[in-house]
């Protein structure tokens, strides 16, 4: 029998449908359920809020690592706070010049979960590159010095065990953990709701505040709140479009479903009623 997932916000709510629950768990941490849909394939949810879906993760993982990677003149040491679905590490492996990525993973039943519904992600863990530790990812950044060239937070969300991950606390200790030219790519969330608007600019006013350079961009992710989301990227030293290499990123011919170095100039190109939030949050911080 058929079923509905719904998604609520305080004025309303979407819904998935659904043929059946394939499996559901409560870790320390959060409670995991696994939905197989009509439309989506398997969906993965974290205390009833879809984290991602079998046909459009692919847009998440590229876009929080293609961004950067193809801005980043070398990276060759990463690291991954969350991540523990893989795909995140998955699009990084396709790089030879990277040599090292940690990810930082405390929920351990999660990742269990993601090996056993969704392999072909979590298969990127078997690389010989990366490394995964099972801690809270704040206390992980705290004795990291000028060690990493990007690092991309790829926690839930600004609630509940990953609140640490959302702080001005955190988003210092990423600058501190990045080599001089570093860059640290994040989710920004969806700010269509205004509900969302002042978690928003809360989020781009503390980064603003420790990076030189600090910029937003977009995607389309059907399975995210009225599907639209969006990533920050905060850097010491590179501009994500003065910087930006698309004839070097694409003689490497990776092969993408999202991404393209047309896309990335787009990306950065937001609606107005998005400009206007991060306007409002930079208005009386000096630099």
């Amino acid at each position: 029998m058929d079923m509905d997932i719904w998604i609520h916000t305080d004025n309303g709510k979407s819904s998935f449908c659904i043929n059946r629950q394939l499996y559901s768990v409560e870790s320390d941490y959060q409670r995991i359920d696994v939905f197989e849909s009509k439309d989506y394939g398997k969906i993965l949810t974290l205390d009833g809020d879809v984290l991602f879906s079998d046909q459009d993760e692919f847009v998440y993982n590229e876009m929080a690592v293609h961004v950067p990677m193809s801005v980043h003149p070398r990276v060759e040491k990463v690291l991954i706070i969350g991540g523990g679905d893989g795909g995140v590490a998955r699009e990084l492996i396709k790089y030879p010049e990277v040599k090292e990525i940690d990810v930082v993973e405390p929920d351990e039943v999660f990742m269990d979960v993601c090996r056993q519904f969704f392999p072909e992600a979590v298969d990127a863990f078997l690389d010989s590159r990366v490394k995964v530790f099972h801690q809270d990812g704040l206390r992980f950044l705290r004795r990291k010095k000028e060690e990493y060239d990007l690092i991309i937070n790829d926690s839930t969300d600004p609630f509940g065990y990953t609140e640490g991950l959302f702080t001005k606390e955190f988003y210092g200790s990423c600058y501190h953990a990045l080599k001089e030219d570093g860059i640290v790519v994040y989710q920004h969330g969806s700010p269509y709701f205004d509900e969302d608007e002042t978690a928003f600019k809360s989020m781009h006013r503390k980064v603003f505040q420790c990076f030189p350079i600090c910029r937003v961009f977009q995607a389309h992710i059907p399975t995210c709140p009225a599907g639209y989301w969006t990533f920050g990227f905060a850097s010491k030293k590179y501009h994500p479009i003065n910087d930006f290499h698309p004839e070097a990123w694409n003689r490497r011919n990776l092969k993408t479903w999202y991404y393209t170095t047309n896309l990335h100039l787009g990306a950065f190109m937001l609606p107005r009623y998005v400009e206007q939030l991060l306007i409002a949050a930079e208005s009386g911080i000096r630099k």
